[in-house]
């Protein structure tokens, strides 16, 4: 690992441990030759995963755009940032352990909505509105009915 200050080849890593669950390590080094520290951040590499939009196109599965979809369902909600990463990690965990590297974009959204349900119901009406499309105010109102529903049963 070079060195960001100095471009030294030398450097030692003075500090490592485990970041989440997808094998994330962290690692404190130093520079042998200016002494000064930096992180770096190793993630295990993983053959990449092919999501089946509903028009039947493929596309790379892209964590950060997972990300930014549950981010925007949970705008101005009481929900912390690590709660919205552990539960994208999660998803993506799932996703990775299934036998299959191509997953239809329909299956990740059942998985996002069910992460959702439990953190928080008003993050996941906001995502299967778009998730799912809803054509009109009927749609909305027959997904809150369905909630109100399961909750009572409860």
């Amino acid at each position: 690992m070079r060195c960001p200050y100095c471009s030294n080849a030398k450097t030692n890593v003075i500090d490592s441990r485990d970041v989440g669950e997808l094998e994330i390590t962290r690692r404190r080094r130093q520079c042998r030759k200016c002494k000064k520290r930096f992180t770096t951040y190793e993630r295990v590499e993983t053959i990449d995963l092919v999501v089946i939009k509903k028009d039947g196109r493929r596309e790379k599965f892209y964590r950060d755009k997972l990300l930014a979809g549950v981010q925007k369902a949970c705008e101005k909600r009481p929900i912390s940032q690590e709660k919205i990463e552990s539960s994208v990690e999660e998803v993506e965990r799932e996703l990775r352990n299934m036998e299959t590297l191509e997953v239809e974009s329909s299956k990740i959204g059942e998985l996002v909505m069910k992460k959702l349900k439990r953190l928080d119901k008003v993050a996941y009406i906001r995502f299967a509105s778009v998730y799912r499309s809803f054509a009109d105010i009927e749609s909305f109102e027959n997904e809150l009915r369905a909630m109100r529903r399961k909750l009572k049963r409860r």
